[in-house]
């Protein structure tokens, strides 16, 4: 048996350190490049969560989660359409991004410590502020979560919503029984044809799937929210230059919001505008903000002529736009009382 010193072992952990700082630095560009060179952004999406990532009836995917993956898609490659979506259960999610088969996940994602610190992925924004909620038959008579005690709840297994629901629970003194599946249409399925009592996920999760029931009018959401549920994109560490692309891909859209700037109006904006901010953010000749992210000076103009602001992108997929007609609430930005901040585009 070998016998390390105190000062040697630590002088060989910092060798380790070292190494795998060296590794992750060795990673940095290289889905850039990768990406480049195969000619289409591999993103993973959900199996079908209406507003969020679906297919429509055409087959084409739409949602919010949808659109930032093709914001990135303009950003990195110049069109919208230069997307392959790899729709993922939520067991399967990070083990998809880890092992590289995908090259961003965009997949109503909440952002935990635990996720951002021990899979060796790193979360870039939040493109929606969500919260857990419950779902119940009218029926019922329920109109507060604190009148679950003894119900069987439905959920979906490898995600926060477990542990969010034992914790509500235990800490108001009420018993209840967990009926876990892998993919939301089973859960869906199973609460619709009551073999559970209680739907619980993100309260956007309960209004995007209630279309699906037999009978959604039936149905309703209780007040509680029992969790803060950020959801966001997600990327591998060690890339710092792909994080930051998709970090500034949303921030773009928050920032062209804020300023007015929107996928009808950008092209005008871009020839006649005299604003320092909005000639940084649009690139114009003085401008050239493209190359701190090894993109062109045009890519931001892009994501908005191609894909939108981040109000566009919200009413059409959430808002009054969409079936859902869910209240933009905390996702206002944060001048109208939200939540949604771009950090300064210069």
């Amino acid at each position: 048996m070998i016998i390390l010193s105190p000062l040697r072992l630590a002088y060989i952990l910092l060798a380790l350190l070292s190494l795998s700082h060296v590794a992750q630095a060795d990673e940095n560009g290289k889905t850039l490049a990768k990406v480049v060179k195969q000619g289409f952004l591999r993103c993973g999406v959900s199996q079908g969560l209406p507003g969020f990532s679906a297919p429509n009836s055409k087959g084409a995917w739409e949602g919010i989660d949808v659109d930032l993956c093709r914001g990135v898609a303009v950003a990195v490659l110049g069109k919208a359409d230069k997307v392959k979506f790899t729709p993922l259960s939520a067991k399967e999610r990070f083990t998809a991004l880890q092992s590289k088969e995908i090259d961003l996940l965009s997949r109503n994602t909440t952002w935990t410590l635990t996720r951002d610190t021990a899979l060796g992925l790193d979360f870039t924004a939040v493109t929606y502020y969500d919260g857990q909620g419950f779902m119940v038959r009218k029926s019922l008579g329920i109109k507060s979560a604190k009148e679950l005690g003894g119900a069987t709840v439905c959920v979906n297994s490898g995600t926060t919503t477990e542990l969010n629901v034992e914790d509500y629970f235990k800490s108001n003194n009420m018993k209840y029984k967990l009926v876990s599946f892998e993919k939301t249409d089973e859960v869906v399925a199973a609460y619709d044809n009551k073999r559970c009592d209680v739907y619980t996920t993100d309260q956007s999760g309960l209004y995007a799937n209630r279309i699906k029931l037999k009978k959604p009018d039936e149905h309703m959401i209780l007040p509680e929210v029992i969790s803060k549920e950020p959801l966001g994109p997600v990327v591998r560490q060690g890339d710092d230059n792909w994080a930051d692309i998709v970090r500034w891909t949303h921030y773009v859209m928050l920032d062209a919001e804020e300023q007015g700037i929107n996928s009808k109006n950008v092209e005008q904006k871009r020839k006649v505008s005299t604003n320092p901010g909005i000639e940084r953010l649009l690139g114009g000749k003085k401008s050239d903000m493209g190359k701190l992210l090894k993109l062109k000076q045009d890519w931001a103009f892009q994501i908005i002529k191609q894909v939108g602001n981040y109000g566009e992108v919200f009413e059409k997929n959430l808002g009054a736009g969409s079936t859902l007609k869910i209240n933009r609430g905390l996702n206002r930005l944060w001048n109208q009382g939200g939540l949604q901040y771009s950090m300064p585009v210069r």
